[in-house]
């Protein structure tokens, strides 16, 4: 299969989301970290599919529904009779800053490499492009579920596939069980060829004193590439023996802080696929990120999209 022709997969969890906007009214939307990642990588014009299991109900409907309308392939979402998709509500605190609260334990993403049709996702993970997932996906699974998908990673990168992991920690996926999740994070690190985190997940989750040190931390898993985002002024580049930080070209005064690293990470993966070196990656990450700052909500309006 010629590259260019195969995939990018985004695994992970899409949700509902109600989002509550200016006038204090919530709105329904769909959203999820690699799902929106998978939004705009699609929007860049790589051949894109989401991998995930929903039920049967009108909102999973909507959510398949957004998946087409955006060009990306549905044939890796398992639908499952009488489940529900995930629920997040979205909101400010008293300072501004965005709240989520999630309904998720019962959502049939958890199960999606439990499901009888789990092999048909793994079977198309080792034949893909780019394999994009985050450690939001990486708490979903259960033992079983996490054995299976990191068995698939691991023959999917044998035959060629790229693999690119976003930390994204968020301690009550985990349940504050922190030993289990270093431990599930070193295994997929071990099989990750672009690592791109966020540095104030990674000091949380590890304890790491600069991004430096996490640049440090992650090449010794052997993982080759690594971006590391920096708050809103900055990321830094590792690649190889290069090391080099990457100032935000224009600082933006965020509507919306939500997405912005989802987008800051399909702006980087768009950019080396399509033949870009890190630094200009960077580049372009940091404009697509700053263009999702400037609008409310995870998906910018179709029309105003600024990938490359």
């Amino acid at each position: 299969m010629a590259e260019q022709s195969k995939r990018a997969i985004c695994i992970g969890e899409a949700t509902i989301e109600l989002a509550r906007g200016g006038d204090g009214r919530f709105a329904l939307q769909s959203g999820g970290d690699t799902f929106n990642t998978a939004i705009y990588l699609a929007r860049a014009g790589l051949t894109t599919a989401f991998a995930t299991a929903l039920g049967d109900d009108p909102y999973s409907d909507a959510i398949v529904a957004l998946t087409k309308a955006e060009g990306i392939a549905g044939d890796l979402i398992v639908r499952v009779a009488g489940r529900l998709p995930a629920l997040t509500l979205i909101d400010n605190d008293t300072q501004g800053r965005v709240r989520r609260h999630q309904w998720r334990e019962a959502a049939p993403a958890h199960d999606l490499f439990e499901l009888p049709g789990w092999s048909r996702v793994a079977e198309a993970m080792t034949a893909a492009r780019l394999i994009y997932f985050s450690g939001i996906t990486l708490s979903l699974y259960s033992n079983t579920g996490l054995g299976r998908f990191l068995a698939a990673i691991e023959l999917a990168r044998k035959n060629g596939a790229t693999i690119a992991f976003d930390g994204n920690f968020r301690p009550h996926g985990w349940h504050g069980d922190l030993a289990r999740a270093r431990t599930v994070f070193a295994e997929a690190l071990k099989r990750t060829d672009i690592a791109l985190p966020a540095y104030d997940d990674e000091a949380v989750l590890w304890g790491d004193p600069s991004p430096e040190a996490t640049i440090d931390r992650l090449q010794a898993f052997g993982v080759n590439e690594v971006v590391v985002k920096n708050g809103p002024s900055h990321a830094l580049i590792a690649a190889g023996s290069m090391r080099d930080t990457i100032p935000v070209p224009e600082v933006v005064t965020p509507v919306d802080t939500t997405a912005a690293g989802d987008g800051f990470n399909a702006g980087y993966l768009t950019a080396r696929l399509f033949g870009g070196k890190p630094v200009d990656a960077v580049l372009a990450a940091h404009k697509l990120a700053a263009h999702v700052l400037r609008h409310r909500g995870a998906i910018v309006p179709r029309s105003g999209t600024v990938v490359h």
